[in-house]
């Protein structure tokens, strides 16, 4: 068993005004998730999602300046509308896989929604996780205006 650092682990946990069900649906359904996917600015112009476990996903976001960055990974665990445990690498410039790491989100309900939490663990730098922070939260954010619209 390896102990993790916290430079390592990102939790961010959020209450979002939508049932467990509907909020599952956001993260599985490709055509749902292409709507909120990625932070402020950003827009999903491809997107494949295999939602089984042993599935593989992958995004294609693209910046408000029109650089195309991909994300991938590979369904690990999924429990309707309770968990969904997946891996996630960024493509480099030559579409090679980078540093994997892998995200647990639960949806739990909660009064008025559901508690969204999310952790993704085993980065190789601070740097890499402060990076995903700000991305997430941006991400939250479009998923709540998703939920809201």
């Amino acid at each position: 068993m390896s102990v993790m650092s916290d430079d390592e682990v990102l939790v961010i946990e959020r209450r979002v005004a939508a049932p467990p069900e509907r909020v599952f649906a956001l993260w599985t359904e490709p055509e749902q998730l292409a709507k909120w996917w990625g932070p402020d600015g950003y827009d999903v112009p491809q997107y494949d999602l295999d939602v089984r476990k042993g599935g593989a996903w992958r995004t294609v976001m693209r910046s408000p300046d029109g650089k195309a960055l991909t994300v991938s990974g590979v369904y690990r665990e999924i429990d309707p509308p309770r968990r969904l445990v997946f891996t996630w690498a960024w493509d480099d410039e030559n579409g090679t896989r980078g540093h994997e790491t892998e995200i647990t989100v639960t949806f739990e309900p909660a009064p008025g929604g559901t508690h969204l939490r999310l952790l993704q663990q085993r980065f190789h730098t601070r740097l890499a996780r402060d990076n995903h922070n700000r991305g997430w939260i941006s991400t939250f954010d479009r998923l709540e205006r998703a939920i809201a619209s």
